[in-house]
């Protein structure tokens, strides 16, 4: 059993989304106290609002009552619910940093990557198959993957588990998540099989994560506004897919489900991307912070601080990320990833428990088909709540086998 941790007999079982609400959950910033819980299960990318605080008016758009009443917004366009100005910015983005090509690939809009993952499902499922084609990844994978392919008990697809456990000879989807969530490592197909279809999930491949190593070209390839920009609530994410009729069965299921995507999130994605290609560009952003330079500092700034703690606590362990040249920065570095993937080098069972008993909520390695030893933390919260972790984790003594 776990080890006796101060506090820890104080813990709650309560769902950490519950508790979310009482922190913060209704969208107003927290007030962190030594009594609140600090939520850090979900990667609520509230870190940039200092950035976009600074940018004012450069991110600011505005709507009058009479625009963006249609369906429509390009009748010609295969996705014709897609802005033309989004489109133009998600091109541009992908050109300036050179993280993945889109001059061949149709591009697809959602409302963030959780519709396109469902779409992308939907669309290179066999329709042939006596039984739902298995959808695997490997563990560590992400949470919501076995989530969103359960949830309607499709007779399409269903969760497979781990990607290194599937043996089947029989057609296969895998998600392919690179950098990882959660581990924040780079990742390749796992199964590599004839009968496979892959869908690669690339939401954390912007330079303030990870090096940029290769300008990436597969057949689907998954970002969202969220975790680039850190514009969670606008809801916006794309997918570049190079086959034209999967790129059709993927906006046939969000025309079925949501009719499109808001236009007025499209234009402000439109927008804040904008922002972010200009602010690369010295002709085009005086005074303007380079985005994915900010965002490196900060990142860094915070594992450093945090890889401190682990170090001198000797309880905890961090991954360790590799350094590679950066064709972006023109730089070696290393990942510094939006979660910590943690576990306690003491002989005890659920480290998610042990944090919950210090009031930081974090997600257990169970739900990403791994130990329970591990737990990954956000490191994308707010300055006042990330200290406040620093501090409370710091406070973590006396882990002891045994009881």
């Amino acid at each position: 059993m776990c080890g006796k941790i101060q506090d820890q007999a104080n813990a709650t079982e309560q769902d950490s989304a519950a508790v979310a609400s009482e922190i913060g959950g209704s969208g107003t910033k927290p007030n962190p106290s030594s009594l609140a819980p600090i939520n850090l299960d979900h990667g609520d990318p509230t870190a940039y609002e200092t950035y976009w605080s600074k940018v004012g008016e450069r991110s600011t758009i505005t709507f009058t009552g009479d625009q963006s009443l249609s369906y429509f917004a390009n009748a010609k366009n295969l996705c014709w619910f897609l802005e033309p100005k989004l489109e133009e910015e998600i091109r541009r983005l992908h050109h300036v940093v050179g993280n993945a090509k889109v001059d061949d690939h149709f591009i697809i809009v959602g409302n963030g990557s959780s519709q396109l993952i469902q779409a992308a499902l939907y669309a290179v499922s066999p329709s042939d198959q006596p039984q739902p084609t298995s959808v695997v990844s490997a563990a560590p994978y992400y949470s919501a993957y076995q989530e969103v392919a359960d949830l309607l008990r499709s007779g399409l697809y269903k969760w497979g588990g781990d990607a290194y456990s599937f043996n089947k000879d029989e057609p296969y989807i895998e998600m392919v998540t690179s950098p990882n969530n959660p581990c924040g490592m780079t990742r390749e197909p796992v199964v590599n099989r004839p009968q496979g279809k892959i869908i690669h999930d690339l939401a954390y491949y912007w330079p303030h994560y990870t090096p940029i190593t290769s300008q990436v070209d597969y057949d689907i390839m998954l970002f969202t506004v969220s975790k680039c920009t850190g514009h969670a609530g606008s809801r916006i994410g794309w997918a570049l897919v190079r086959d034209k009729d999967v790129a059709r069965k993927m906006v046939d299921l969000m025309v079925i489900s949501t009719i499109g995507v808001s236009k007025e999130s499209q234009l402000r994605a439109a927008k804040i991307l904008g922002v972010i290609s200009d602010s690369c560009l010295l002709d085009k952003s005086p005074g303007l912070e380079n985005f994915f330079e900010y965002a490196q500092h900060l990142m860094a700034a915070r594992w450093e601080k945090l890889r401190e703690i682990a170090k001198v606590n000797e309880l905890f362990s961090l991954t360790e990320y590799p350094s590679e040249y950066c064709l972006f920065t023109k730089e070696f570095t290393e990942a510094r990833p939006a979660f910590a993937w943690m576990s306690c080098k003491s002989d005890m069972e659920d480290l998610e428990k042990i944090l919950r008993g210090h009031k930081i909520l974090a997600r257990g390695g169970k739900r990403f088909g791994s130990d329970p030893k591990y737990v990954r933390i956000s490191m994308l919260s707010r300055d006042q709540e990330f200290n406040l972790f620093l501090e409370r984790l710091s406070s973590i003594h006396g882990i002891t086998s045994g009881n």
